[in-house]
């Protein structure tokens, strides 16, 4: 077997890597980040970092050279971001180590037509999909073939798809829920279930990821069921890493949504050393993570409901990340920051969220 490597120093590269940057400082590792955004906790947990435009491997090469020069990196993990530059992983990966999945199982599982037919030879459940413009009605959603945190999802209607890179998917009703997972390419460990929502910021964006917590109502017998979905999964793509599965709970059905093949937001919901985990599990290691979880943590997106400019000397509330600094402007739609909050009781989690989001914009 081989050994496997802790590295020192490790390139962390996201859209937005607050996240992975505080994992990395809680597990005593030296990051560098390259993000979009350069957002105030992510510098404070960074040993250096860079604030790219986007993730092209134009913007990000320069960049990458510029840190394997300075700091001999050979390790880098990756986080939301490259469904929109598959080709930058894999420029990446000519030149890193990637600890996660390799850049082929990360396209293969975007593509959906490989996607829902892995799900079919699986016999895993997952609501109709269709590839060509289906007959309008109301239970049609038209998705893109390539996305993240629901962007582009919309309800289907007559002439309402302008876009062409896209599949349509029945609407199912149920909860949105996760299950967020630790493999090591054919061994899996799931660290939670959890219950996300979304919000509507315009008429075509209906869909967008806004929140998540640790906790959703799911019988003994449906766990069963997603853990041994997980386990084909884990075998028929070899993931590795932490991963996380998107599916609705719908009474006692179940139904595969989409595979998030990269740590995912529901990461920072729980205290076990994830991404030691992460970095291990990718190796090969099988890591048996304790997840000892008291209470419950919950995770939200706080959207500009219009522009908004940070003032001098923002007092930022307990409890808020990804901040950025004064005098940035958020634009209508765009996040401000999102907000991070434990309660020892589930029901009253999403009530306190509300409550710190309409108290955070009214200091605006």
């Amino acid at each position: 077997m081989n050994t496997v490597v802790i590295p020192e120093y490790i390139l962390i590269i996201a859209s937005s890597a607050r996240m992975l940057a505080q994992a990395a400082k809680r597990a005593n590792l030296r990051s560098l980040v390259i993000d979009l955004f350069a957002d105030l906790d992510t510098i404070s947990s960074a040993e250096d970092y860079f604030k790219v435009s986007s993730l092209a491997v134009e913007c990000l090469a320069p960049v990458v050279d510029e840190f394997i020069n300075r700091y001999a990196i050979k390790y880098m993990v990756y986080g939301s971001g490259f469904e929109y530059y598959p080709d930058s992983l894999s420029y990446l990966s000519r030149h890193l180590t990637i600890l996660g999945n390799t850049p082929d199982t990360f396209v293969r599982i975007q593509d959906k037509r490989v996607f829902f037919a892995a799900l079919d030879q699986l016999s895993i459940s997952y609501p109709a999909i269709c590839f060509s413009e289906p007959v309008p009605d109301d239970c049609w959603l038209v998705k893109p073939l390539s996305g993240q945190g629901g962007v582009g999802i919309t309800y289907y209607a007559t002439n309402s798809c302008s876009q062409t890179a896209v599949y349509w998917q029945k609407y199912q009703q149920g909860i949105s829920s996760s299950v967020l997972f630790l493999a090591n390419g054919y061994q899996t460990q799931v660290i939670g279930f959890n219950t996300q929502w979304t919000t509507a910021l315009s008429e075509t964006q209906g869909f967008i990821f806004s929140g998540i917590m640790n906790y959703v109502e799911i019988s003994d017998t449906q766990k069963n069921l997603i853990i041994s979905w997980l386990q084909k999964l884990v075998l028929f793509w070899g993931l590795k890493g932490l991963n996380s599965l998107d599916f609705i709970l719908a009474g006692e059905s179940l139904y595969v949504l989409e595979i998030n093949p990269r740590p995912s937001a529901s990461m920072q919901l729980y205290d076990a050393d994830l991404l030691l985990g992460h970095i291990k599990a990718s190796q090969g290691e099988w890591v048996d993570l304790s997840v000892n979880q008291e209470g419950f943590t919950g995770y939200q997106v706080v959207y500009a409901p219009q522009d908004v400019t940070i003032p001098d000397d923002f007092k930022w509330p307990d409890g808020c990340m990804d901040l950025p600094g004064c005098g940035v402007t958020c634009r209508t739609g765009q996040p401000v920051c999102s907000i991070i909050t434990r309660q020892k009781h589930a029901p009253s989690l999403m009530d306190e969220l509300l409550i710190k989001q309409f108290n955070l914009l009214k200091g605006f």
